[in-house]
């Protein structure tokens, strides 16, 4: 699976051109039936009367010329069926096709709104992917000493962006990475995923250490509460994980702001790593007097650190119990790095009640054995 950058749902682009291909379809379709089917059934079955519906029918997926083409061709259809008949009724052809024609103008108008619509939709879809790409960058599949593969889904269909958010830097002598979740939902927490991700990005690169970079990542969601008082960001608070992997060494360093605990597997043992005095979420600092404690972890080549947000611990079955993800990825222990976040999504869909209801991130990062690449400036 490729590692880079979030995962939103949109249908497969095979399924979209079926579905537009056979909707644009669908007006000749219904023509050519009623007139196959008027011309085989008695007279005084009038099926003829169906190409009422055609320009509306239209109207859902051609142009406004097109539709109004239609239209036309519908009209010409009616009045070929009823002449061959050898109906001398003209009064009733012509309220006929009067009707024909008022409803191929009120399809043209509602094909003109439609092309609008769908015309402001892709500029408002093309800025997502911009602000996609700039807020949620994607990652590099190796980084370091380490390979990244990670999932990201947004709970809602057609966002790109959630409130779960996530970054990896190089630093000189090691990997720092960060993956967290906003409390809440909508606008304010991707605002507040930004704040987040942008005070990492400045700061990931100068800070001492995990507490220290910890603290700045809380002193910039408070100069940015400051700066605007009436921003969600100001409410809010976000449960962060940090983790710096050494280029030498078989160790890593972890530091937990109130995020579900991370998975290791180091040789073929699986657990979580627990805290021992695990620090607040972020904007929660001044509740309580507390000093971040980092903690130290095996990490050495073949080993894996699977972080994760709470859409994936706390994925439900239909009766209510918490989706199994040490036992799944016991499970999974031998299968290749860059398979888990599919094998992770797959499941995790076809495990909840509902689906996936809330955001989801997870990011494997598996330490590889070759030597570090050199380390890289800000992305």
């Amino acid at each position: 699976m490729h590692a880079a950058g979030p995962r939103p749902r949109p249908r497969p682009a095979a399924a979209k051109r079926t579905q537009f291909n056979l909707g644009r379809a669908l007006p000749v379709l219904v023509m050519a039936v009623v007139v196959v089917v008027d011309l085989v059934t008695p007279d005084s079955e009038r099926v003829d009367r169906l190409l009422f519906t055609v320009p509306a029918l239209a109207a859902a997926t051609w142009s406004v010329y097109g539709t109004i083409g239609i239209g036309v061709v519908a009209m010409a259809l009616r009045a070929l069926l009823v002449v061959g008949r050898g109906e001398p009724a003209a009064e009733e052809l012509l309220a006929s096709e009067g009707l024909i024609l008022s409803i191929t103008a009120a399809s043209a108008w509602v094909s003109a709104v439609r092309s609008r619509y769908v015309r402001d939709l892709a500029e408002v879809t093309a800025v997502a992917d911009v602000v996609q790409r700039v807020v949620l960058r994607p990652l590099p599949p190796r980084l370091g000493p380490v390979d990244l593969h990670l999932l990201y889904v947004a709970a809602a269909a057609k966002a790109r962006i959630g409130g779960d958010f996530y970054e990896a830097v190089q630093i000189p002598g090691a990997v720092r990475i960060m993956l967290g979740d906003v409390q809440g939902k909508g606008l304010g927490a991707v605002e507040t995923a930004s704040v987040l991700l942008g005070a990492f990005r400045s700061t990931a690169y100068d800070a001492p250490d995990l507490p220290a970079l910890a603290d700045r990542l809380d002193e910039g969601l408070a100069r940015y509460a400051a700066w605007d008082p009436d921003s969600d960001a100001a409410e809010r608070f976000a449960t962060v994980v940090l983790v710096e992997l050494p280029d030498g060494g078989d160790t890593g360093r972890l530091l937990n702001c109130g995020h579900p605990a991370p998975l290791l597997q180091h040789g073929s043992r699986i657990a979580t790593i627990e805290v021992a005095e695990p620090s607040l979420p972020l904007n929660l600092a001044g509740l309580a007097d507390s000093r971040h404690h980092v903690e130290e972890f095996p990490f050495g080549p073949g080993d894996r650190l699977l972080l994760y947000t709470d859409g994936v611990s706390e994925t439900r079955d239909r009766d209510g119990v918490f989706y199994p993800l040490e036992e799944r990825a016991r499970l999974w222990s031998d299968a290749p790095s860059d398979r888990i976040p599919e094998l992770l999504h797959q499941d995790l869909a076809a495990y909840g009640a509902d689906g996936l209801d809330d955001d989801v991130a997870a990011l494997v990062i598996a330490r590889t054995g070759g030597a570090a690449a050199p380390a890289a400036g800000p992305r």
